[in-house]
């Protein structure tokens, strides 16, 4: 059906109705196929522990294992030549096709992804299940989008609503769904939008809860709120966390670089490094092997060591960057979180022995430095707070969690780290030729909220030099729409609506952004 623009401004006008029905759809769809997703990768877990236990038994088995992972190596190497999109997480390909520079194939990503997925789970490789979940919760929106004839500005809501929805049935954090959609994929609060995801999330979080039940990802118990005399250590803790979360960054983006721009190795060499890798880690290692969800009750138990705790970081994270940088199908997000909590079981349990911390508050510190950790390398603080006190239950160390995120996060600003799925969107278009999506002629709406200090901020439209190939169509301001005039003023909180062809929508995303986004110089520029 062709999409004039007068077609879509009415279906525009009307959206928050329509969305909040098509972002049910999307949950349910999103919610069952993330579910099955979830199942396989429990039964994949239980294949592998059940070999090494064979292993331990007999060892011409982890002979055998060793061809066997090599097989996987060379299966997942075809899954990747057929579909290359499904490569890492998926986070920053939706990050791509959300701004135009990307476009996936849902009916190739998502076969594809579930059974790469499923195999360097089954290998043993050090990679999580959200990722995937995201992208593959966000190709059943793009599913349900095709399906229903949906235009992109339409289609880029569902493929919102779905990676919401894939998040909160991976982890059973429908608030962090949300959050994480807005914060990291949309990047925009508008209501329309919201709504829908909220709508989607609920829904996906609904129908895998009921399968796996209602209890928190992590059940490990936080006996008391950190007493005011200790504050102390939150920041020190924070500061910690920002300086290993910037250095994380860099180790995966070179760990990436080394590996995947080597021209030495093709795409089933690369693969072959951490498939064999895990097979050696197999005898010698296990507990790093997966995605490392005992590893977080361990760090809680308050049975470690230090040197315990230096060796399973260490090793986590090494094995991680190189699975990750490998090209695998599988994201960062839980073994982050891993590291997150090694790092503050090791600050607790040293604090407890040389500062005078109790030991009674390895638990709160397990928990708080996955939410910082979290934060400075991803910089979405919100979602990083949601997300860990949904996957713990736990709703009493909101101020901790809160002050430990923030300092994470200044000292990564500071020392200008950029957020790692931003990073990894970059590294992906370098290596693809900046590929960007088909023409079909059809017409875009994009949207873009005007912060304090941005060069949009009070100005008048006839002033402001506008992206080419861009019309503002709408200025909406505290619930109103406002037909844009060259002598009306922009101001901060104003949502503004822009209409452009489908090939320039990218070039016309990151020339909004730089108008809307805030920059501290024009800040100064109007103080003084």
């Amino acid at each position: 059906m062709k999409k004039d623009t007068t077609h879509m401004l009415w279906r525009a006008e009307h959206l928050k109705t329509i969305l909040i029905g098509e972002g049910l759809l999307v949950g349910i769809v999103a919610g069952f196929v993330v579910l099955s997703y979830r199942l396989l990768l429990e039964v994949a877990q239980k294949l592998l522990n059940r070999i090494i236990g064979a292993g331990r038994q007999q060892p011409l088995v982890f002979v055998l294992w060793f061809l066997i992972l090599a097989l996987l190596a060379f299966v997942v190497s075809r899954l990747l030549r057929w579909e290359p999109l499904i490569s890492g997480s998926g986070i920053p390909q939706l990050e791509g096709e959300m701004t135009g520079k990307l476009n996936q194939t849902w009916w190739k990503v998502l076969p594809a992804k579930f059974a790469g997925g499923f195999l360097c789970l089954l290998g043993g490789l050090s990679l999580g299940r959200e990722g995937p979940s995201i992208q593959l919760g966000a190709m059943a929106g793009k599913a349900v989008s095709r399906a229903m004839d949906r235009g992109k500005t339409e289609e880029k809501y569902l493929l919102t609503c779905g990676a919401s929805a894939g998040l909160a049935a991976a982890f059973h954090a429908p608030l962090a769904g949300v959050m994480f959609s807005l914060e990291e994929i949309h990047k925009n609060f508008s209501v329309s939008v919201l709504i829908c995801v909220m709508t989607a999330s609920l829904a996906a979080d609904l129908i895998s809860s009921s399968f796996l039940g209602f209890e928190p990802v992590f059940q490990f118990h936080i006996g008391q709120e950190l007493e005011p005399q200790f504050y102390w250590h939150l920041i020190i803790l924070g500061i910690l966390l920002g300086l290993a979360g910037v250095f994380y960054n860099w180790l995966t983006l070179k760990t990436q670089s080394l590996i995947q721009d080597n021209p030495r190795l093709n795409t089933f060499t690369r693969l072959l490094i951490p498939f064999l890798l895990a097979g050696v880690l197999a005898i010698v290692y296990p507990q790093i092997l997966g995605s490392g969800h005992a590893l977080v009750m361990e760090a809680a138990s308050g049975n470690l060591m230090l040197w315990s705790f230096a060796l399973l970081f260490v090793g986590k994270l090494l094995f991680s960057s190189i699975s990750f940088g490998s090209g695998a199908p599988g994201g960062i997000f839980f073994p982050l979180l891993v590291l997150g909590a090694l790092i503050g079981g090791a600050y607790a349990t040293f604090a407890s022995q040389w500062l005078g911390l109790p030991s009674g508050y390895i638990n709160n510190f397990v928990l708080l430095a996955m939410a910082g950790y979290f934060t400075a390398i991803v910089r979405a603080p919100i979602t990083g707070i949601i997300l860990i006190f949904e996957m713990t239950g736990d709703v009493s160390q909101m101020f901790s969690l809160s002050l430990v995120s923030i300092a994470a996060y200044l000292v990564a600003t500071l020392l200008k780290s950029r957020p790692i799925y931003e990073s990894l969107l970059d590294a992906l278009l370098r290596r693809r030729g900046e590929n960007v999506t088909e023409n079909t002629g059809e017409r875009v709406l994009q949207e873009f909220v005007v912060s304090h200090g941005s060069p949009a901020h009070h100005k008048m439209i006839q002033m402001i030099s506008w992206p080419e190939n861009c019309l503002l169509v709408a200025v909406r301001r505290d619930g109103e729409e406002l037909i844009p005039k060259g002598r009306t003023i922009i101001m901060a909180g104003d949502t503004l609506v822009t209409l452009t062809d489908e090939v320039h929508a990218s070039s016309v995303y990151d020339g909004m952004e730089n108008l809307c986004r805030e920059k501290p110089e024009e800040i100064v520029k109007e103080t003084y």
